[in-house]
């Protein structure tokens, strides 16, 4: 098997990465627990957008680009398509499908933050599940608001806002707990795709609870997508003995 350069965080892209060897690159954007279990070689950090990338593809002799980050993480994405481009590399992406609204279902769709705070309007207990963005917008909670904020790690919130340090998988009977004990009356998350966060859209239906769902961005477009982590897998096991 050619170089690969894997980009990702610590769903997908970690299960991919313990199947590297050691002359392969995992590369993390910056997570709180970096693995030290791998085979492959790990890297923390930005590259410098995707000239640095790019830069850094030349010089260690990358054949492959593996794009396996968040389906939100829309500039790393337009980086890594765009250094592929500029090195003549092969460029592969994993990304989730996302979800579906069921019977049953509330969802209403925003583009942005403007949007998501207008439609926030007749709500009292929300839950953010959006990670620290809403950090920089607790000064602008109304005051008949409470909000929920769960995030990877706990930050500090203010006296209209508790933010609860979480990481998935969530099972269905903590998230009815969790609604039910902050009387929670709107949900507010992206739309992630994963198994791993979607009790809490199980809950907001059994509750009658709407979704207010922020809208997934743009992508760019690569020379092979995969939508399950079983098809990435497969294809680099054929790879191994071909040319990329």
């Amino acid at each position: 098997m050619k170089r690969i350069l894997l980009l990702g965080g610590v769903t997908e892209a970690l299960a991919i990465a313990r199947t590297l060897g050691p002359e392969h690159i995992y590369s993390l954007a910056g997570v709180g627990r970096v693995p030290t279990d791998l085979t492959c070689q790990v890297r923390v950090g930005g590259y410098g957008g995707a000239e640095g990338l790019a830069q850094f593809i030349r010089e260690e002799g990358i054949d492959l680009l593996l794009d396996a980050t968040h389906p939100y993480a829309a500039q790393i994405s337009h980086n890594a398509a765009t250094a592929a481009q500029l090195t003549g590399i092969t460029c592969w992406a994993l990304r989730r499908p996302a979800w579906r609204p069921l019977a049953g279902d509330d969802w209403r769709e925003v583009a942005d933050w403007s949007e998501l705070i207008e439609a926030l309007q007749p709500f009292h207990r929300p839950l953010f599940t959006l990670g620290r963005e809403p950090l920089q917008h607790l000064h602008e909670i109304p005051p008949e608001q409470f909000w929920t904020l769960r995030a990877l790690d706990v930050y500090p919130g203010n006296d209209r806002c508790e933010v609860i340090g979480a990481r998935g998988p969530f099972v269905i009977e903590e998230e009815r707990e969790l609604f039910e004990c902050r009387q929670i009356d709107v949900l507010i998350s992206k739309n992630s795709g994963s198994t791993a966060t979607e009790p809490k859209l199980e809950v907001a239906r059994e509750r009658g609870v709407p979704v207010i769902v922020l809208k997934r961005p743009a992508l760019p477009q690569v020379d092979r997508e995969f939508s399950t982590l079983a098809d990435v897998l497969a294809a680099l096991r054929k790879s191994s003995t071909q040319n990329l």
